[in-house]
């Protein structure tokens, strides 16, 4: 291992200590189901079970910790989009240090007022990360508070590498670790650990495919950076100063993962885990949906970083991929305007098992005859298989169907 990094594994070590009792060593165990389905041994680290539902808290506590008596009484101030937020809010609550977060505008209200529930004073501030960050340092200097980085910290990227420990210590034999990356604080202390512990080991990081941030810092690529993602945890422009070097040095590879994948892994772990994940939390096993082919029979380890998703955001995510799986979809019917035509239609669905959650019809904004209607109705089927049996049967009964679900189209 190089050794002029800015981490070793010794920091990691007293970190593990030093924080040992005041963050939990959340669970890491096997998924029965996921290894079956991704023909590998998946291992899961249920770091959303944290007390802030993140593994945030680990290195924010091993930077409080490092603190002098006079900068805990001057107080600290961070920026985050969450998960960093409410661990430096929540540990510096404990240990009586005043604590100023800064949050961008655009972040989640369950975020934000999960952070005033510790105690700190939320300064909600710019449209993205980098105009949080720039306000959050000039706000410090001016206020001779001591800034607490999400990612970019000896202190914090140490706290991060203590979720390998946990990890190896629990599956020795592990061969391949995939993390998620924002901006490479977690994944440079668990390469930092898991290298040291297993030379031969290897660890994969995960971008959003809208921010690969690092992976074009380390492979020199230009790909454009930036939109709307589920994954705003890991959603960085500028990869670390110090976590870089780390990364080049220690880490095997990146991968990018697209929304879709993002979202369906989401569903998955809550449909086969029952757990609850946020978008970067479960950017691993987006990837491994993704490179499936890959991986097979690896020993793989996956951090479920994060456990903080807006319920509103995650009701859309569920919705959406029932569409996808065919198990909710909007079908629409050109209907003769007559008594009696809702009733059979309706009569066809229910004879095929099929539940009808929405109907409405549209007799202006559309191409049928005047005497028609444009019926369109959500229908609830058990699978696509269902779908297709219910629309064959309205075409025999002589209805034209378009069924309309995401990212399909069948006529």
């Amino acid at each position: 291992m190089p050794a002029s990094l800015a981490v070793t594994y010794n920091d990691v070590v007293q970190a593990a200590a030093a924080i040992r009792g005041a963050v939990i060593e959340t669970r890491f165990e096997p998924s029965r189901t996921l290894s079956r389905l991704l023909d590998a041994e998946i291992w899961l680290k249920f770091e959303n079970q944290q007390f802030t539902a993140s593994y945030k808290e680990r290195g924010a506590l091993n930077k409080l910790l490092s603190l002098t008596d006079k900068e805990r009484a001057n107080g600290v101030i961070a920026m985050s989009a969450g998960n960093h937020a409410q661990g430096v809010a929540y540990h510096a609550n404990r240990h009586g240090i005043p604590a100023t977060i800064v949050m961008p505008a655009t972040t989640p209200t369950i975020k934000v007022e999960n952070t005033r529930s510790h105690g700190a004073t939320v300064i909600l501030e710019g449209y993205g990360l980098d105009e949080a960050y720039r306000f959050a340092v000039a706000y410090g200097a001016e206020h001779n508070l001591t800034f607490v980085h999400p990612f970019d910290d000896p202190a914090v990227i140490a706290g991060q590498g203590t979720v390998a420990v946990e990890m190896l210590k629990v599956a020795p034999n592990l061969d391949t670790l995939i993390v998620p990356v924002g901006g490479g604080g977690l994944i440079s202390g668990i390469s930092v650990a898991a290298k040291a512990i297993n030379p031969k080991i290897k660890v994969v990081g995960v971008e959003a495919q809208l921010y690969p941030s690092m992976l074009n810092a380390v492979k020199k690529s230009s790909l454009p950076v930036g939109g709307d993602t589920l994954a705003e945890g890991i959603a960085v422009t500028s990869p670390g100063r110090l976590t870089q070097p780390i990364i080049e040095a220690l880490v095997d590879d990146i991968l990018l993962v697209s929304e879709a994948d993002i979202e369906r892994a989401v569903a998955l772990l809550i449909n086969i885990e029952k757990t609850v994940v946020e978008g970067a939390g479960a950017a691993g096993l987006a990837a491994l949906i993704a490179a499936k082919r890959l991986y097979r029979d690896r020993k793989i380890g996956l951090v479920l970083c994060g456990g903080n998703i807006d319920t509103r955001l995650l009701a859309s995510v569920l919705t959406r991929e029932m569409a996808r799986d065919g198990r909710l979809s909007r079908l629409s019917i050109d209907l003769p305007d007559r008594p009696g035509q809702l009733a059979r239609v309706s009569g066809l669905i229910g004879n095929a098992g099929a539940n009808i959650l929405e109907v409405y019809h549209q007799r202006i904004f559309t191409d049928v005859p005047a005497k028609g209607t444009e019926l369109n109705l959500v229908i609830e089927t058990r699978d696509r298989a269902h779908l297709e049996q219910v629309v064959s049967g309205l075409k025999a009964g002589g209805y034209p169907v378009l069924v309309k679900s995401t990212g399909s189209a069948l006529g």
